[in-house]
């Protein structure tokens, strides 16, 4: 018989699961990247909504022709408020508090729609509630751009969209995170989730380059562009996404030869011999497949007892006030309202930045910018190894907090000098910062959303997830309104806001870091393994 292709071979090496696992990973991957896509732009479009003006300039609108900002689009009158400074409103002095105002009207409506997004989140399918955001979001990020090809000059127009799509947007995070931690069980969730977590670097990265291309030329378009980017994304979603591996009889949790396992669905621990009769009870499939990657367990079924989960769905939905009693829930949350607070402010203002220091325009600014998430996807890829490595994740996240505070005061003074130590603090200040950001929102969430006093009850991921990084994105919220306010007065003191706002993060898990400290073991501020007897 001829030897098989080596393609097939491949193929063929892997288990079906394997390749649904590997599908739901890129698919959920590529979902929410497309969803940070669509949040970059607005920071790119900053250098071209409002321009540095001359002083010849600013005192006299034109009539009679196009702007410099719309040299490209359709040919219309100037009214009285457009200028050579950039696209009225935003062509005034007051131009930060302005475009603070998207910023702050945006993140300020993600955060409040984040607490109800996971409660409905967990009593919804999660296809159709993914499918429904994302198609909301692409017709709001692009209707923002229609706003230059119909020459609105209205702040309330841009503010009212900001605030509509924030809070439709709220419907991914809890939706892609419990869906990822469906197919995938708690063996290096750190690993797993700091490469997976890396979807929001790729978006960003992209949501630069797309916005960035069409940035000086026609900057509508760099906003309608990712809008149809992520609606075309939430109908692949609608035709292409498995919520959980039992629908298509999938294993919920990769195999393994550890003598305990535990999943979202049912939890196996050993235990003494149990009665003959218990002997003849076949042992589950599934459970099988989780014993040993090749299905033959080298335990007796006596050996395991099967404490019953969710999955028959027995169990409610969890409480909110039930949620915040998880141990751990609430002070990774205020860590990540001021991690977030620094990393959405770098997200929103870091190309006008560079542009007023390096003397750089909006689609150079843009490019270079993009090595900040660069440097985050190293830094959430080198967290979760590092934490699943220790298993401790509030020490982990520490460490970096610790490491990014002097680094953003040195990152201020450094690139003043040039655009090759600009590159160079990009890309540390982007591992360090991002690192704790991505830990906590991803394996940190679903630790806690599966935590042992939870009983099984899987139900509490959505509303676990919710809780965090909604109390995370009240920060970043802040953070951008804060660095509108502030930078008037000079970018130094931004940095120094940042700084503060790194020890503080700091600060809230210094109870958690002394658990894990003395109590030697896996994360012991957040989940506790299951002993044996």
């Amino acid at each position: 018989m001829a030897q098989l292709p080596v393609g097939i071979r491949f193929i063929t090496s892997f288990s079906r699961d394997q390749w649904y696992r590997a599908f739901i990973f890129m698919l959920t991957f590529l979902l929410y990247a497309s969803f940070h896509l669509s949040r970059k732009p607005i920071s790119i479009v900053k250098g071209e909504l409002h321009k540095q003006c001359t002083a010849g300039d600013e005192p006299e609108p034109r009539f009679g022709g196009p702007s410099i900002s719309t040299r490209h689009g359709p040919t219309h009158w100037l009214p009285d408020n457009e200028t050579d400074c950039g696209w009225a409103p935003f062509d005034k002095n007051n131009y930060q508090q302005l475009l603070g105002a998207l910023d702050y009207s945006f993140l300020c409506a993600y955060a409040i729609g984040m607490y109800l997004s996971g409660i409905i989140g967990e009593r919804l399918p999660i296809r159709y509630y993914l499918t429904f955001g994302m198609l909301a979001s692409g017709a709001f990020t692009a209707l923002f751009g229609l706003g230059y090809f119909y020459n609105i000059h209205s702040l309330g127009f841009y503010v009212v969209t900001q605030i509509i799509n924030g809070l439709v947007q709220t419907t991914g995070w809890p939706s892609v995170v419990t869906c990822l931690s469906n197919w995938f069980g708690k063996g290096r969730r750190g690993l797993i989730m700091g490469i997976w977590n890396s979807h929001t670097s790729v978006g960003n990265i992209l949501g630069s380059l797309i916005a960035g291309y069409w940035v000086s030329t026609c900057w509508g378009l760099s906003f309608v562009v990712p809008g149809a980017i992520v609606a075309a994304m939430g109908i692949v979603c609608f035709l292409f996404l498995i919520e959980h591996p039992k629908d298509i009889k999938c294993s919920s949790t990769l195999p393994t030869h550890s003598k305990i396992s535990e999943n979202g669905i049912n939890r196996f621990r050993l235990q003494k011999q149990t009665t003959h009769t218990e002997k003849n009870v076949p042992l589950d499939p599934e459970l099988q497949c989780l014993l040993l990657s090749d299905g033959k367990s080298s335990l007796h079924p006596s050996h395991i007892v099967v404490l019953p989960g969710d999955c028959s769905g027995s169990m409610a939905a969890i409480s909110f006030t039930g949620a915040l009693r998880i141990p751990g829930v609430i002070e990774f949350s205020l860590c990540l309202l001021f991690a977030k607070l620094v990393s959405y402010t770098f997200l929103f203002w870091l190309p006008l930045y560079i542009t007023n220091v390096d003397h750089l325009d909006a689609k150079q600014a843009g490019e270079l910018s993009t090595l900040f998430d660069v440097g985050g996807i190293f830094g959430g890829i080198l967290a979760g190894v590092i934490s699943d490595r220790l298993e401790k994740r509030a020490s982990t996240c520490g460490l970096m907090l610790l490491l990014a505070a002097p680094t953003l005061y040195i990152f201020s003074s450094v690139s003043k000098m040039g655009l090759e130590a600009t590159i160079a603090m990009l890309l540390l200040s982007g591992a360090l910062v991002s690192g704790p950001y991505a830990l906590i929102t991803t394996a940190v969430s679903a630790d806690l959303g599966t935590h042992k006093s939870l009983k099984g009850n899987s139900h509490a991921l959505s509303t676990v997830t919710a809780i965090i990084d909604g109390t995370g994105s009240v920060g970043a919220a802040l953070g951008p309104l804060l660095a509108g306010l502030i930078s008037p007065s000079g970018w130094s003191n931004v940095f120094y806001m940042l700084m503060f706002a790194d020890a503080c993060a700091l600060l809230f898990l210094i109870r958690l870091i002394h658990k894990e400290l003395s109590c030697p073991g896996p994360a012991a501020g957040i989940q506790a393994p299951l002993k044996e007897h």
